[in-house]
Formats: C-alpha cells, sequence, structure tokens
C-alpha cells in the first residue's frame, strides 16, 4: 500500500468511525465496575414503584429525578436521592447531563413516544413504562429510533421477565395442552356508581406544570380526576386495555408465539358508571389471528366477580386441557370429550408454584436486572421496543375498532387497517406545537 492509498484507507475508517460515534455522541462508555447512572422521568404512582425495583441493584445510581409536579419531585426526592441527585421539571434538562446513562419513563402514555425516541437522541438507553404508546404510529417510531441510534430499549411488560411464564413458554402450548384455539383475559373492577367522579375544571395546583403535563395533546382544562394516575379514564391519555389489558395481550404473543392478528372487534359502552371518564365502563375486544385462534380481552367496571378460574389469570383453552397462570402459579384442567368422541381423559391436572421471588414487584425487579445487563452487554433485553410496541398495538387497533364501531381488518406488515381510511385516520393525531416527533 502506497503512501496516498494508505491516507485514503485511513481517511475513510476516520470517518466511518465518527459516523458511528455520533449516533450515540453523548453515550458515556460504562467500565465492568462502574454503576449505571438513571434519570427517572416520572415519580408518582408506577415511577415510585420503579425507583424501589431499579434501587435493589447495587450497580446503579439515582443521577436524576424528574417530574412535572415539584410536590411529587420532592417526595421522590427526600426519599430516594442525595445532594448529589439533579432534579427537573423539564426531562429536556435531565437530557443535558451527559454523565446519565439511561432514562426510565414512568410518566402518563401520551409523553413516551417523544421522551424514548429523545433520549435515544441523546445516547441515553431507555426504559419506558407499558404501554408504549398512543398510537400505532408512534410504536413504529420508537422502533426506529433505538434502531438509528443504537439504544437498549426495554419495556415494562415486567412479566416477560417471570420465571413461571418463560417456563410455559419453552414447553410449547399446543403440545402441552393441544391446539389453542381461545384465549381469555380481563380487567374487573366494581366502580359503580361514582367512578371517577363527577369535577368541574379548577386552576392547577400550584405545584402543578399542568401545561408540561398536557404537553402534545390538545389543551384542556385542570380536573382533579385527569391527574394524578386518574388520566387513564380519559381516552386522551390512555384506556384500561392499554394500561391494565397489555400485559395479557403479550402474555398471549409471548407464549403462543404469536405475531400480531388479522382482525380486531371491540363492542362497549359507558352503561352504568356515572362519572366524567371517556372510555367505556364496560367493554369486549376480540381479536382473530392467522393461525386460527381468538384472543377475548373483558373490561368490566360495573361488576367485578371473576370470569376466568380466579382474577388475575390469563386463560388458555386448549384441545386436550385448559391452563390458567399468573405469576404465582398455573393450572391446569384436563379436557373431557364431547360429542361422538372416545371417553377418557386427555391429560392429567396439574398445577405448579412459582419460585421463591417471582411475585408482583419482584417481577419489575427481575425485569430492571434484566435491562442493566443488557446496558452492558448490549443485547435484546426480555422485551425490547419492537415486541413491546407489537403488543401495544392490539390495544391501539382496539380502541380504534370501538372508536369507529366496527370490526376491522389489519394488515400487520403494513401497519394499516384494510380498506378503511377512517380507522386509519385514527392511528396517530396531530401533536399541538411545538412538539414534535422526529427520529
Amino acid at each position: 500500500m502506497n503512501r496516498r492509498t494508505f491516507h485514503k484507507v485511513a481517511a475513510a475508517a476516520l470517518t466511518a468511525t465518527a459516523a458511528a460515534q455520533s449516533v450515540a455522541s453523548y453515550a458515556r462508555v460504562i467500565g465492568a465496575n462502574d454503576k449505571i447512572r438513571l434519570g427517572f422521568l416520572g415519580t408518582a404512582n408506577r415511577g415510585m414503584q420503579d425507583i424501589s425495583a431499579f434501587k435493589v441493584h447495587s450497580d446503579i445510581e439515582i443521577a436524576a429525578l424528574c417530574d412535572v409536579d415539584s410536590k411529587t419531585l420532592g417526595i421522590a426526592k427526600e426519599k430516594y436521592g442525595n445532594d448529589a441527585t439533579f432534579t427537573a421539571e423539564d426531562f429536556r434538562k435531565v437530557y443535558e447531563q451527559n454523565d446519565i446513562d439511561a432514562i426510565v419513563v414512568a410518566t402518563p402514555d401520551h409523553w413516551h413516544a417523544i421522551q424514548t425516541i429523545e433520549a435515544c437522541r441523546a445516547g441515553k438507553d431507555v426504559y419506558v413504562e407499558k404501554p408504549v404508546s398512543s398510537t400505532v404510529y408512534e410504536g413504529r417510531k420508537m422502533v426506529e429510533a433505538a434502531d438509528k441510534y443504537k439504544r437498549v430499549v426495554q419495556v415494562g411488560i415486567h412479566r416477560r421477565s417471570g420465571a413461571i411464564y418463560q417456563k410455559l413458554e419453552a414447553m410449547n402450548l399446543d403440545e402441552f395442552i393441544g391446539k389453542v384455539t381461545v384465549s381469555r383475559c380481563c380487567h374487573l373492577s366494581n366502580m359503580f356508581p361514582d367512578g371517577i367522579g363527577k369535577l368541574k375544571p379548577e386552576k392547577p395546583p400550584e405545584t402543578l406544570n399542568w401545561d408540561l403535563w398536557l404537553g402534545p395533546r390538545a389543551v384542556q382544562e385542570y380536573q382533579p380526576n385527569i391527574a394524578p394516575y386518574k388520566f387513564r379514564w380519559w381516552k386522551n391519555y390512555s384506556s384500561q386495555i392499554a394500561n391494565n389489558g397489555v400485559h395479557f395481550l403479550d402474555l398471549f404473543r409471548q407464549m403462543l408465539k404469536e405475531k400480531a392478528p388479522s382482525d380486531v372487534c371491540a363492542m362497549g359502552g359507558n352503561f352504568s358508571v356515572n362519572d366524567d371518564r371517556t372510555i367505556p365502563d364496560t367493554l369486549h375486544v376480540t381479536w382473530l389471528f392467522p393461525s386460527g385462534r381468538l384472543l377475548e380481552f373483558s373490561h368490566y367496571e360495573a361488576n367485578s366477580n371473576p370470569i376466568t378460574a380466579e382474577p388475575g389469570w390469563i386463560e388458555f383453552r386448549g384441545t386436550k386441557g385448559t391452563l390458567w397462570v399468573n405469576d404465582g402459579r398455573y393450572l391446569v384442567k384436563p379436557e373431557k370429550p364431547g360429542q361422538f368422541q372416545a371417553k377418557g381423559e386427555r391429560m392429567k391436572e396439574i398445577e405448579e408454584k412459582a419460585g421463591a421471588g417471582q411475585q408482583n414487584l419482584n417481577i419489575t425487579a427481575l425485569h430492571a436486572r434484566n435491562f442493566l445487563d443488557c446496558i452492558r452487554s448490549r443485547a435484546v433485553p426480555n422485551m425490547g421496543i419492537e415486541e413491546g410496541h407489537r403488543s401495544t398495538t392490539m390495544s391501539n387497533i382496539a380502541n380504534i375498532s370501538l372508536a369507529v364501531g366496527r370490526r376491522l381488518k389489519w394488515d400487520a406488515e403494513a401497519e394499516k387497517f384494510i380498506g378503511d381510511d377512517e380507522a386509519n385516520g385514527l392511528l396517530h393525531y396531530e401533536y399541538r406545537k411545538p412538539w414534535k416527533l422526529e427520529v
């Protein structure tokens, strides 16, 4: 190689290296013994649970806390912070801190997309709570951002890190209990008669930056039964199928290795509860999968007796047996032959409990552990952004079916409805200025 060729090759190599480094220009190199410095966005209900789950791991530091409510932020700082902990009302201030390695997003659902994408752009890895997004379009852009900026993104659908679910996934349910043709899951909470209440708009608390809380959503007057937490009963900010149901929708996909449905049909309404909600108190959704399975989700908030073996279970109905599973155990009841079939049980009854440390918040801690390990290894976490997006999409298209009032056919590759312009018009919404969704 002559001198001129050498310099051309060297220049090309430097250009390629610079380009690669610019993708994550703010990312800090983490040594084997370095603690992973985390910034937490949202420090109320789920945010505090996430902080607790990460706090049990000795290789992290709580480097920053962020919340649009200074009162909530102060409580979190007093409980989990120290003099060196950076605090901010605006998440963008946290992203400017170059020594922060990863962001934990536990803000309301309508913020997840912007905050995840901007964190990726700033060179931060991300743990984003479920549901991934408010719209299908947002979710796909989040996937694109993680890929573009080479970031590790874990979605807080934490049951993916539960050993009992991982064991059942490995067993192949179609062999274990026979071909599964129907699965059922539900969210139950009898909120009759008053629900979240009926309240008039009022001035926001002095501690709350209401405009920043609204973010990309249209201007709306503050009501105490929107924030905190009760935003989950307002369709502009969340829904119970997205909040609670997405866990079960993902378990169906995980354990049956399903990618996406071909059809969805949602029916429901506010039939009994007298409150300000803009989501149903009673809802039933059915998805059809190309593999020949139905998944049913029921959202009942005017009555709450169980519709599966016990509350909080997901049910898989196979040709040999029916499986019920939750975080703590699984139970299989054998099927009995019906008309014209040979007599005798098709399998034995089985019950197995999860091992110690596999219950709810502990599963969140296990999920956090997996995320931290992947920050170091750069591996895809248990609940990567693509899988989280696919499961959240099921809740998003169900809400669209409810809105248009009919069964819809879904093209999972194009991520559009087939032959339905009205439904496709609801795959995203126009953000309020100055907020943008740019990868």
